[in-house]
């Protein structure tokens, strides 16, 4: 299972409850990025380049689509490649989790954890303008959209586990079937 997603949307909330339903383990892949380089993202930005942090995501891609039984909490950024894209779809079933800007904003404003997308923005423009930018990618990406503003993360996680009960049950391929 793979969760994709702006910051502040709740992928890593809402796959930590899906992990224990399911029994699953979790991986998210900024922290095995971290992990891997050990230094955090934004002294990874700093000393090198997105585009090098990006390099460095696209190989934690790679690994972690190998693991089975693992929901893959991914970073906001991911779909801006489609060689990630291919991995995550032929990995599992992708879900997108999505919120309203007031409710990501106010969910992540307090975080030191990633350095500016757009530069000399305001804190809400870029939230604006890179969700513009990146919500065509998120959508042609997912499997499942479920809006974290309106559902708790409790429910989101139920609702992921049932999908992929669901699934499960049929004994069907999930990329047989129409994604609703």
């Amino acid at each position: 299972l793979i969760l994709i997603g702006y910051r502040g949307t709740g992928k890593t909330t809402v796959g930590r409850l899906a992990a224990r339903m399911l029994d699953y383990s979790l991986v998210e892949t900024d922290a095995e990025i971290v992990r891997q380089a050990g230094i955090s993202i934004p002294e990874i930005v700093k000393q090198n380049s997105w585009d090098y942090f990006r390099d460095l995501e696209s190989r934690v891609v790679t690994e972690v689509c190998r693991r089975d039984r693992t929901i893959i909490d991914c970073g906001g950024g991911v779909v801006t490649r489609q060689e990630n894209v291919r991995h995550l779809k032929k990995s599992g079933i992708i879900f997108l989790l999505t919120a309203e800007v007031e409710d990501i904003i106010r969910r992540i404003s307090s975080s030191s954890q990633r350095p500016s997308l757009t530069g000399d923005k305001s804190f809400t423009a870029e939230v604006e303008e890179v969700l513009k930018e990146r919500k065509p990618l998120y959508r042609a990406a997912a499997d499942f959209i479920i809006d974290t503003s309106q559902e708790s993360p409790h429910t989101a996680a139920k609702m992921i586990a049932a999908i992929l009960r669901q699934k499960a049950a049929r004994g069907s391929s999930w990329r047989d079937e129409d994604p609703g």
